[in-house]
């Protein structure tokens, strides 16, 4: 079952071939059987989910159902979930049983989406691996020596994996569309604002998006559909008439202009990852598109900007913290302050810290307009960049990562090259866009995907790009052998 399209899973469920207890349970069979090795989920939900699955079976029986009703989705563990322990992959929230749903969960569960658990993450959202969750790292299912990417890593693994036909997920600096690469899948980051942030633990509030992450583009856009819409208790949620996402799907490409920027093939980038990157386009080129040349002239100037404006409102957002009212607590402190420094200090990692540390630093008086100030105009730059190449393309085409999946260990004492895996997604991010990444062979026999990035409010254009590539490719259908 774990190899059929959402559609096909809803084809079978609406016909009563099947029933949602039985795929969820085939699902959590599958967890039971393969999660230990991966470590993709911090927890698992069996009944929950076949509570859930039984309620949405009778939803199906009574007509009352959606297309997604009976299909089981995993959350990534930055979604706050009633009742289940909402850990941000960090030991500061071990202990914390969130008392509601965010925005997206409650959209999911009106629909009747059984939980599967809550996946692995880096600590508070913060890094390009999964590597700096507490509760370990999470193997990348192509190649247990792998990282699967991060943060959103165990999302991207329980699909590689088959462990759940849906994950979410969520991008700030390529947290969605990194992983899916490194796991050989699909994900999307919205246009920013077009998934609400209520309930979602934020890490930097003015670039976190959630996304779905699916095996192909056309499941991708029928989980956007049943995230997406406006939310009034998001401030930064847009009040936009409903989308829907699969409405483009089957479109002709023929007279597409597809961007390429010069800036993104060079010193950097990995030969196999651009052998596979500029094959993929060549793909697209014979669907109908048209291939013409961009500048991107500020790109390398995203990275220094985003880890200066990330991290100071990380700074501001983790300031919650503090060993009082939830989360993490010190044994006998000695007074307040001790109560302060000892809970934040056991209670966050090395990466948590050393990014509070750096935000702190550029919003303190006298570096304000040094650090801060300038990199949110460098961030204008970025974002200027965007839509003068848009006025001679559709949509910007290139990789999502310099290379394919890196192994574990191999840039935990290299920060700075950790930072730059995100080479290529944190412009979108800087720029508030939307952008695709579909699975487009491998490099160093581990997968790379194809980045593509569009206008605002281009989600279904983009997805239906996806979906024509993969008309005509099939490595969203490819899948580790010892998962098949």
């Amino acid at each position: 079952m774990h190899n059929l399209t959402i559609k096909q899973m809803s084809e079978k469920l609406h016909s009563g071939e099947i029933t949602s207890v039985q795929l969820t349970q085939h699902y959590l069979d599958r967890i039971s059987q393969y999660d230990a090795d991966l470590n993709a989920f911090v927890t698992v939900t069996p009944e929950l989910a076949i509570s859930m699955a039984e309620a949405a079976d009778q939803k199906l029986a009574a007509g009352d159902a959606e297309l997604l009703t009976g299909i089981p989705v995993a959350h990534k563990d930055i979604f706050c979930t009633d009742g289940v322990k909402t850990s941000c992959g960090s030991k500061m929230l071990d202990n914390f049983i969130a008392p509601y749903d965010a925005h997206v969960v409650t959209l999911m569960n009106k629909i009747g989406m059984p939980i599967l658990g809550k996946t692995n993450m880096d600590e508070f959202a913060m890094g390009s691996s999964s590597e700096s969750s507490y509760y370990g790292p999470t193997k990348n299912p192509w190649d247990h020596k792998a990282v699967p990417g991060g943060s959103s890593g165990g999302s991207a693994a329980v699909i590689a994996a088959g462990l759940a036909p849906l994950a979410t997920g969520t991008d700030t600096g390529g947290s969605v569309r990194q992983p899916a690469s490194f796991c050989g899948i699909t994900g999307i980051k919205p246009t920013y604002g077009a998934v609400s942030r209520f309930g979602i633990i934020a890490y930097a509030s003015s670039f976190d998006q959630a996304g779905p992450m699916t095996r192909s583009a056309e499941d991708s856009a029928w989980m956007l559909n049943a995230m997406a819409g406006f939310d009034e208790r998001d401030s930064t949620s847009l009040n936009r008439e409903k989308t829907d996402y699969t409405a483009e799907l089957g479109q002709s490409l023929k007279g597409l202009k597809v961007g390429v920027p010069a800036e993104y093939f060079g010193a950097g980038l990995d030969p196999e990852v651009e052998v596979v990157i500029k094959t993929a386009i060549s793909e697209v080129e014979k669907l109908g598109g048209e291939v013409v040349e961009v500048h991107l002239p500020n790109k390398d100037l995203a990275v220094p900007a985003y880890y200066v404006l990330a991290p100071a409102e990380a700074s501001a957002n983790l300031s919650r913290y503090d060993g009082v009212r939830f989360g993490y607590r010190c044994d006998q402190p000695t007074g307040l302050e001790d109560l302060y420094k000892r809970s934040r200090s056991e209670g966050f990692g090395e990466e948590v810290k050393r990014r509070i540390m750096v935000g702190a630093y550029a919003l303190s008086a006298g570096y304000y307009d040094a650090y801060y100030l300038k990199a949110q105009k460098l961030r204008r730059m970025v974002r200027d960049d965007f839509t003068k190449a848009f006025e001679s393309c559709d949509v910007i085409m290139g990789p999502v990562a310099p290379t394919s999946a890196f192994n574990i260990g191999e840039k935990s004492d290299d920060q700075v090259s950790m930072y730059l895996a995100d080479l290529y997604t944190i412009p979108v991010n800087l720029a508030g866009l939307p952008a695709l990444s579909v699975p487009a062979g491998f490099a160093n026999n581990r997968p790379v995907g194809l980045h593509i990035v569009g206008p605002y409010f281009s989600e279904a254009k983009l997805l239906n790009i996806g979906h024509q590539f993969q008309q005509v490719t099939d490595w969203h259908k490819h899948m580790p052998a010892q998962y098949q």
